[in-house]
């Protein structure tokens, strides 16, 4: 089963310095027929204004990706954690018992970020965050994962950034007509969003920043017919 999510389709915020498009339920949004998928909750759409952001306010027991796609976001914490993250990259953090953090874009243009959250496999545990640079250039016909909670992944693919549940954070790019395949099982739930440019999964069509969701399959084909930068999660 494979469902397309469309950008159109997606519910959403105009907060000014924010613009927000939300996959599935969160803040405002209510939709009962997408609280989630497997274990992710929450993957936004996210478009921040210069100098501005999200000021501090605390998170527990969640796995929280930033996939930054143009300009950068600055990060602080009550861990005492600075750091820039620029277009390309991850930072990862880890809420565990509770942690307090701010997200600004301290840059002269806009930040366009993806904000994906996923359920821990167990609460509690010690907060965390890092942060990453994952060249697109090793990501061209072929998935790097980006971040992972799954055996043997923060050792291989160049190290993904690690995360406290049994899922992967992948991206990848494709020139037109590449095709990718992207093993998996029925149990598995993908969410996969096109974050630039037209491609197909499995023969559906996504435009920009549409959304397929998939579950009770084999495998996953992404077949560009323009060049294209995809993203996905594979969670339990």
């Amino acid at each position: 089963m494979i469902e397309l999510r469309t950008f159109d389709g997606l519910g959403g915020a105009d907060h000014g310095w924010l613009k927000a498009k939300h996959h599935f339920s969160f803040a405002n949004y209510y939709d009962p027929r997408r609280m989630g998928w497997g274990a992710l909750r929450v993957w936004n759409d996210d478009e921040i204004a210069p100098q501005s952001g999200f000021p501090p306010h605390g998170h527990s027991d969640m796995e929280i990706i930033t996939y930054v796609r143009e300009g950068a976001i600055t990060h602080q914490d009550s861990m005492g954690n600075k750091g820039r993250t620029g277009a390309g990259d991850v930072q990862v953090m880890s809420a565990g018992t509770g942690v307090k953090h701010a997200e600004y874009n301290l840059e002269s243009e806009r930040t366009r970020l993806f904000q994906i959250w996923i359920e821990p496999d167990k609460a509690g545990g010690p907060p965390s965050w890092g942060a990453k640079p994952f060249p697109k250039a090793d990501r061209s016909g072929k998935f790097v994962t980006l971040a992972s909670g799954r055996p043997g992944d923060a050792d291989a693919n160049g190290g993904a950034l690690p995360i406290r549940a049994d899922a992967r954070v992948l991206g990848a790019t494709l020139k037109a007509g590449e095709s990718l395949t992207y093993e998996t099982t029925p149990d598995r739930h993908a969410y996969l969003v096109a974050s630039a440019g037209v491609v197909e999964v499995n023969g559906l069509r996504l435009g920009p920043r549409d959304g397929a969701a998939a579950t009770d399959v084999d495998s996953l084909t992404v077949t560009a017919i323009e060049d294209a930068e995809v993203v996905m999660v594979d969670a339990r």
